[in-house]
């Protein structure tokens, strides 16, 4: 029997721990679908939308024969079962991570227990990432480029080459 798992996120924007983890995960499971959420309403929160999320991390993957992506919204073990997954990925990289996504993997046991949660542990070097923290940087010109591929890199210049953009005020409301 062959297993698919999905990776679910935000993903605003893609970096390099959530590609390490992706890589990571495809080599372990016969296929892994990346679930972008996309909530269905336009929010101040969200730098990208869905298109150029799902644009950005194929872009950044290039052809990954055991990889897809596909937008969800809802709820992840709605989504899970619908495309047939038996396990959700998720990534831990600090100890404060470890709660939330504990009470996560309860709750979603509880909606779902024919599906499995699997975390993976952030490797050393890209502990401090998230898209928090990289839009932040980005929106006051930082450099970073050794903090997500090429692509991204050059679609946060472009989304804050005049300054804030339109809509954006806030960091994102979902963990990321």
């Amino acid at each position: 029997m062959r297993t698919r798992a999905v990776y679910p996120g935000t993903f605003d924007p893609v970096h390099n721990g959530h590609l390490d983890l992706m890589q990571r995960a495809a080599a372990l499971f016969d296929e892994l679908v990346v679930g972008v959420f996309d909530h269905g309403r336009p929010s101040k929160s969200v730098l990208f939308s869905v298109d150029e999320r799902l644009a950005m991390i194929q872009g950044a993957l290039g052809t990954q024969p055991k990889i897809t992506i596909r937008p969800f919204s809802g709820l992840l073990v709605e989504f899970a079962r619908d495309i047939g997954a038996r396990v959700i990925i998720r990534g831990l990289r600090v100890f404060s991570d470890f709660e939330f996504e504990f009470r996560m993997a309860l709750a979603n046991e509880r909606l779902a227990p024919e599906i499995e949660v699997v975390n993976f542990i952030t490797r050393e070097e890209h502990t401090f990432l998230s898209g928090t923290i990289i839009r932040e940087i980005a929106s006051f010109g930082g450099d970073v480029s050794s903090m997500v591929p090429p692509n991204v890199a050059e679609a946060l210049k472009r989304r804050f080459n005049d300054g804030n953009p339109e809509g954006y005020t806030a960091p994102v409301s979902l963990r990321d």
